[in-house]
């Protein structure tokens, strides 16, 4: 995206939290701080492995063994104008997920497991923050950008987990790195979006398929009863027992 000299001043003060260091949270970073964002958050308590180098973009073979974290961090401040890098030595956690939220001022997810994703959502739309969700598998992936009003949510779309094992996982099904760097691009370009305080391509899920070629937007409809963002809202807290599925996100 071009921008003007206030508009790459307020991305320069922005705060922008990357949950998960992985195929996606790699190529969005890296965008988001090419872009101009001031300072990331990353999260993540991973070490980087070989055979998931050809999507990891931040990560070569020198990295393999290290910490995600560290080694995401070393490689994102030896860019030109250097974003700030702040470091979570964690996944994203019902003990962390509000005070992560609520430290940043637009979220980015790319958790590979439903468990995070919902607790991101859950997190953001209580803390009062815009999240971008972002998911790949295969030669496919999607985005949803959520402003801070928190509505439609992730939860419009999937009102809760899945049944465990339902969802094949990236592991089991496979990934192409191409596509989660487009995909991961994508959640990038919606976050500086939201940093500018720009809505207009919030409610959209975007779809990318690789194999057609094609990136299409369909409106996600809010959900009237919605535990989250409905008219009953049922949800005001990150209790642990909401994401019993969580495991680590990479």
């Amino acid at each position: 995206m071009s921008t003007s000299g206030a508009e790459r001043a307020r991305l320069a003060g922005a705060r922008v939290l990357v949950v998960g260091v992985g195929g996606l949270g790699c190529p969005a970073a890296l965008a988001l701080a090419r872009a101009g964002v001031g300072t990331l958050i990353l999260a993540d308590d991973d070490r980087v492995d070989a055979s998931n180098l050809h999507r990891q973009v931040l990560f070569d073979e020198r990295d393999v063994g290290r910490d995600k974290l560290d080694a995401a961090a070393d490689r994102l401040r030896a860019l030109p104008d250097a974003p700030k890098v702040e470091l979570c030595r964690s996944r994203l956690l019902p003990e962390n997920a509000l005070a992560l939220a609520r430290g940043a001022d637009v979220i980015v997810e790319g958790a590979d497991n439903f468990a995070t994703k919902f607790l991101a959502a859950d997190a953001a739309r209580l803390a009062g923050r815009p999240i971008v969700h972002a998911a790949a598998i295969r030669f496919r992936g999607t985005v949803l950008a959520v402003g801070p009003e928190g509505r439609p949510c992730y939860r419009c779309l999937f009102e809760d987990l899945p049944p465990e094992g339902a969802a094949a996982t990236c592991d089991e099904a496979g990934v192409m790195g191409p596509s989660v760097g487009l995909v991961g691009a994508l959640a990038a370009d919606l976050a500086l979006d939201l940093a500018l305080s720009d809505r207009s391509r919030t409610g959209r899920i975007w779809s990318w398929d690789g194999l057609g070629d094609r990136l299409h937007a369909a409106e996600v409809t809010p959900r009237r009863g919605c535990p989250l963002c409905g008219e009953a809202q049922r949800i005001f807290d990150v209790d642990e027992s909401r994401y019993q599925a969580a495991h680590c996100a990479a």
